[in-house]
């Protein structure tokens, strides 16, 4: 599957910031008569989820989704460039591993779907707008270490919790630790775990008020989801005009 594309679509954007900023092809934006081909990659797998606190006590896991669409500046695209790329610039992207860029900024990194196994059920949805990786194992298998900012909101259901319904909304920070697989140029699988640590919401309370940091007892708080994952992942060239 490929796809061609002029700067305008959300793929070609991503593209395109990603070459402006990692390799200095040009303004975003600018036309431009050569074509760059980057791989998109798509992934989606299941994810499963332990929140600590009363939430775990209840039932240890809760079940979900982590979707992945990225456009993907590697080293093999950044090298088929290399004359394209300023002269001051070309040792330090010479040196890049990778970059990658989501097109889609109101796309949820995971998803909570997860009915009632015993008491409780949870849907929902976080978004992680911002990230920043490190890798310590490169090609072919890869290791990275990670952070970003989130974004949860989560609807709780639950016949044993202290509350019936549990609107959670909050902001928070995540670590995370990813292994990535390729089986072929085309198809990767990641095993990973993130740990997603909020500001303190207690069950059945209020989104503005925040236990432990307002002086009440955290026994009854939600501020630690452990998020373990399996994602497939397909990859497919895109072509955009610079």
């Amino acid at each position: 599957m490929r796809g061609v594309v002029g700067g305008r679509s959300p793929f070609g954007w991503a593209v395109a910031v990603a070459a402006t900023l990692l390799v200095g092809l040009g303004p975003v934006g600018e036309a431009r008569a050569n074509p760059v081909t980057v791989p998109v990659n798509i992934g989606v797998g299941p994810t499963f989820y332990n929140i600590t606190g009363p939430v775990a006590r209840d039932q240890p896991w809760h079940f979900g989704l982590r979707l992945r669409v990225q456009a993907v500046l590697d080293q093999e695209t950044i090298r088929a460039n290399a004359g394209r790329i300023p002269a001051r610039y070309r040792s330090m992207a010479m040196q890049l591993d990778e970059a990658r860029i989501s097109p889609f900024f109101w796309l949820p990194d995971a998803l909570i779907l997860s009915p009632k196994v015993d008491g409780t059920s949870i849907y929902g949805a976080t978004w992680r707008p911002i990230s920043v990786g490190v890798p310590l194992i490169g090609n072919p298998v890869r290791f990275r270490l990670g952070a970003g900012a989130l974004l949860t909101y989560a609807w709780i259901d639950s016949e044993t919790l202290d509350a019936r319904t549990t609107h959670f909304l909050r902001p928070g920070i995540d670590l995370e630790a990813d292994l990535e697989i390729p089986f072929a140029r085309s198809f990767l699988i990641n095993l990973g775990w993130s740990s997603r640590f909020y500001v303190p919401q207690e069950v059945g309370g209020r989104i503005d008020a925040a236990p432990g940091l307002d002086g009440t007892p955290m026994d009854n708080a939600i501020w630690h989801w452990g998020m373990a994952y399996v994602m497939l992942n397909i990859r497919f060239p895109y072509t955009v005009n610079l």
